[in-house]
């Protein structure tokens, strides 16, 4: 955890959940990031390294970014919920980071289920008339839960070697969504030692419109 960053508690619909926000070092924030951390029956948590690095690359365009252990994690309180508690959980954190930082725009990323998570609270979030600004989805979840259609622009980086969730799945996926794929060559599905590229990627992606 570097100076910038500290962890707080919200109350979820199944208790506690355990948060840790990120700040920019200088300035004030141009938006706001939540990420959303993998499945947490198989270990992962908000300090999964993919997690890790999204958060790192939203702090460095400038974003205040949270995120938090889905529910049975860490500190956090109630049990897995086959992302039905965990979208109402990031909703919550939603409502909570948008009540502290007023007006600012608002990013979605996760990594592997998280993009389940993130996908379902985008389409719930459009269609209450706060849409978010843009996703960026790592190790999407395509073929291992339901995916919902996720807007244009969003970012989408595979690995190669996935063998967890195959580029396959998410080709078939993105293609009647007519969204690019962007693939990091030899990488298997948690990125080992191919973790930079992600956060390059998120930032040279992003910055079109910064």
């Amino acid at each position: 955890m570097n100076k910038n960053s500290h962890k707080f508690y919200l109350t979820g619909r199944a208790g506690k959940m355990e948060c840790l926000l990120d700040e920019p070092e200088e300035g004030t924030p141009r938006g706001i990031a939540l990420v959303a951390h993998p499945h947490p029956l198989y270990g992962g948590t908000m300090d999964n390294k993919v997690a890790q690095t999204l958060a790192r690359a939203f702090v460095g365009l400038g974003y205040v970014t949270a995120r938090f252990n889905f529910r049975g994690v860490g500190e956090s309180e109630g049990v897995y919920d086959e992302g039905r508690g965990e979208t109402d959980d990031m909703e919550i954190m939603f409502d909570h980071m948008t009540s502290e930082y007023p007006g600012l725009p608002v990013a979605l990323s996760g990594f592997s289920f998280g993009t389940f998570v993130q996908a379902q609270l985008a389409q719930r979030l459009a269609a209450q008339g706060r849409a978010p600004e843009r996703l960026a989805l790592v190790g999407t979840a395509a073929g291992k839960w339901p995916m919902p259609d996720v807007p244009a622009d969003t970012i989408l980086i595979h690995g190669e070697l996935d063998d967890t969730i195959t580029l396959q799945q998410v080709f078939d996926w993105a293609r009647p969504l007519d969204i690019p794929v962007t693939v990091i060559p030899g990488a298997d599905h948690f990125f080992h030692r191919k973790l930079v590229h992600i956060k390059n990627l998120v930032a040279q992606l992003w910055k079109r419109d910064i």
